[in-house]
This record gives structure tokens, C-alpha cells and sequence, in this order.
């Protein structure tokens, strides 16, 4: 009996060594060669918030920042934030000379059905329409994360050269207590796992997932997939996003970054 578990436990590590995507290659993701982005593409970022006073200055900053030559236009949706939230950001843009790249609003009370956070990402993508914004992309991503400076270039490039539907980046978790030595990179293994890149990528198989810090995503292929609403309930929002991207004909990508990292 040993020596059938023995045999067993080493199949099942050969299968995820050999036959599971190589999901295992964290640092050896493959990527496509990346071509030069689009000039003047435009990207509407939508980001909800909910009291990230503490980490959204550095967000807005990351993104009035990016390099590339595209244009951003920044919607944070306030989600009754406490703390002051929004007034943080406005700073933000103010100090970098770009508030006109930055519109700031309130969510309107949540209905039933739907999640906080999915429901203050519909009303960005309502606002970029009502101010008559008609993007390349939506980046969606959250308040905590900082963009490295080509983060918007590298995902755009990605998208067209694929070409994909829509692209997302894991991106470097903060991890420096023990608890979070401890914790995180098993996630991370573990997520990977469950979703191969190499899997995700592939048109020919039915795996899709996304990492919600950082999701770049054409605004045809969202509609297609029946926009925000039809994950509007979601708790693992990002995933069932590619899902519906990849159900409804869309191509999608996931890779890791290491110079666009959270601060939470």
C-alpha cells in the first residue's frame, strides 16, 4: 500500500510538472513580443474606492505618470468613502498639473444584486459614456495599486500584438510581515495552478482568468459579454470577467508583473 501512494503522489507531481501549463514557471511566463503601443490610444481607468485615503494619492500619481504617448482619463468612483477619499485624489492630480484628467464621483445608493465594488465600476464606465469618452480600453485596477511607468504601454502592446480581448497583470503583492511571507506566495503558486497562463491564453481551451489589480480590456469585447452587469453579483469578480470575455469569443492573457505592486 506505501508503495502505491509513493507511485500515485508521484504521478500527480509529474502531471503538474510536465502537463499543467507549466504553471510553475513563475519567472518565465510567456509573453508575446510586445510592438510599440498605439500613439494618442485611448485608456479610461476606472477606479472604485472605497476610504483608500491612505494609498490613493500614490495610485492617481502612478497612472498621470505613464509614459507611451496614449491618453488617460482617470473615472474613481467614491464608494462612501469616510476618510477622505476623494478629496486625496483630487489632491493628487492637482500637484501633478493634470485635475483635467481626473473626474471624481460619488456612487449612487447600492440595489440589490449587486456588489459595492462592481457597482461603482458600472458607474465609471456610465460616467466615461456620459462625458461622451469613447476609449480603445478600459483599464480597470484599484486604489491601492501603483503603475509602473510603462504598465498602461506593456498591456496595451500586449493586447494588440495577441491580438487579446482583454489583458491583466498580477501584480507583486506587498509582502513583508511573516504572515505574509508565510501566506502569499502560496497564493500566488496556488492561484496559478488553478489557472495556467499558458491554459488562459489558448483559444482552444475553456480556462479563462484575470487578476483584478490590473485589468486592461477593450470596451467592445466587455459589451459583448454583457458588460458589468452580468458578473455584477460576482465575488471573485475578475475571474468570472475572463470567463464571460472568453465565453462570448473574446481572447484573454494573464502574466505576472514585478514593478506594478500593491501598497496595502
Amino acid at each position: 500500500m506505501p508503495t502505491i501512494a509513493g507511485v500515485l503522489c508521484l504521478l500527480i507531481w509529474l502531471y503538474l510538472l510536465l502537463l499543467h501549463g507549466r504553471f510553475w514557471r513563475i519567472g518565465t511566463l510567456p509573453a508575446p513580443t510586445l510592438q510599440a503601443a498605439t500613439a494618442q490610444a485611448q485608456v479610461a481607468v476606472i477606479i472604485p474606492a472605497r476610504n483608500e485615503a491612505d494609498v490613493v494619492e500614490r495610485c492617481v500619481t502612478s497612472l498621470l505618470n505613464q509614459t507611451g504617448g496614449h491618453s488617460i482619463h482617470i473615472f474613481l468612483v467614491d464608494d462612501a468613502s469616510s476618510d477622505g477619499t476623494a478629496e486625496v485624489a483630487g489632491q493628487a492630480a492637482q500637484a501633478a498639473s493634470q485635475s483635467d484628467r481626473l473626474e471624481v464621483s460619488q456612487a449612487p445608493p447600492l440595489p440589490p444584486g449587486w456588489s459595492g465594488k462592481l457597482w461603482a465600476v458600472q458607474q465609471g464606465i456610465q460616467k466615461t459614456k456620459a462625458n461622451e469618452v469613447h476609449p480603445d480600453f478600459f483599464l480597470l485596477t484599484d486604489g491601492d495599486i501603483v503603475h509602473a511607468p510603462d504598465s498602461v504601454s506593456r498591456l496595451e502592446a500586449i493586447a494588440r500584438t495577441g491580438p487579446y480581448d482583454l489583458v491583466s497583470c498580477m501584480v507583486k503583492l506587498h509582502c513583508e510581515t511573516f504572515a505574509e511571507r508565510a501566506l502569499i506566495p502560496a497564493f500566488v503558486f496556488f492561484f496559478l495552478k488553478l489557472y495556467p497562463p499558458a491554459w488562459i491564453s489558448d483559444s482552444r481551451r475553456k480556462m479563462a482568468g484575470a487578476a483584478g489589480g490590473s485589468i486592461l480590456v477593450r470596451p467592445e469585447a466587455l459589451e459583448r459579454a454583457g458588460g458589468i452587469e452580468a458578473i455584477r453579483a460576482e465575488v471573485i469578480d475578475d475571474c468570472a470577467l475572463a470567463r464571460r470575455v472568453k465565453e462570448s469569443g473574446g481572447r484573454v492573457w494573464l502574466g505576472l508583473s514585478a514593478d506594478t505592486y500593491s501598497i496595502r
